[in-house]
């Protein structure tokens, strides 16, 4: 091969993995096209949202539907508000039910909706009253820590039934 002709493999070599970087980063970033007509918006309180961003996907049973729109602090119930816009093409009873999840490797947290059994259809800037707030890991470690050092202190103290007390 001519020196030319190699030349020319490697730069498109590069470009190609260049523009896979980039769609890598797009994609991990949330920037991407959501493939989302029009929608409707519906908010959402959490006492704790996490790492919830803008821009994070809305799921039901795997699916996207809708993407996180805005986060706000609400400082007289001292919850984060969550504006959800979803897609006009899925309705959703009143009574859908909103949880915080956290998936994949690098840990983005996306919202998932669970719908109810009510016959009335979410509407434009309607209120989901029914919502479960994220699951900090840290939290849930310190918790399990603090409970064990709770039993190993109770064993401690020397109050240790007898044998055949109850």
């Amino acid at each position: 091969m001519e020196r030319t002709t190699i030349d020319l493999w490697v730069g498109i070599f590069a470009a190609a993995g260049l523009a896979a970087m980039m769609g890598l980063a797009m994609k991990v970033g949330n920037l991407t096209t959501s493939g989302i007509g029009e929608t409707y918006a519906v908010t959402a309180a959490f006492e704790n949202i996490g790492g919830l961003k803008a821009r994070a996907p809305v799921k039901s049973a795997g699916v996207v539907v809708g993407r996180v729109d805005g986060i706000r602090f609400d400082t007289k119930t001292y919850e984060a508000i969550v504006t959800i816009k979803i897609d006009k093409r899925y309705e959703f009873p009143k009574d859908t039910f909103a949880s915080i999840y956290t998936s994949g490797l690098l840990g983005e947290q996306y919202v998932g909706l669970d719908a109810g059994g009510d016959t009335v259809a979410l509407k434009n800037n309607d209120k989901i009253a029914h919502t479960q707030d994220a699951v900090v890991l840290e939290k849930m470690i310190s918790q399990f820590l603090y409970n064990k050092a709770s039993e190993t202190g109770d064993t401690k103290s020397g109050d240790k039934k007898q044998v055949g007390e109850k």
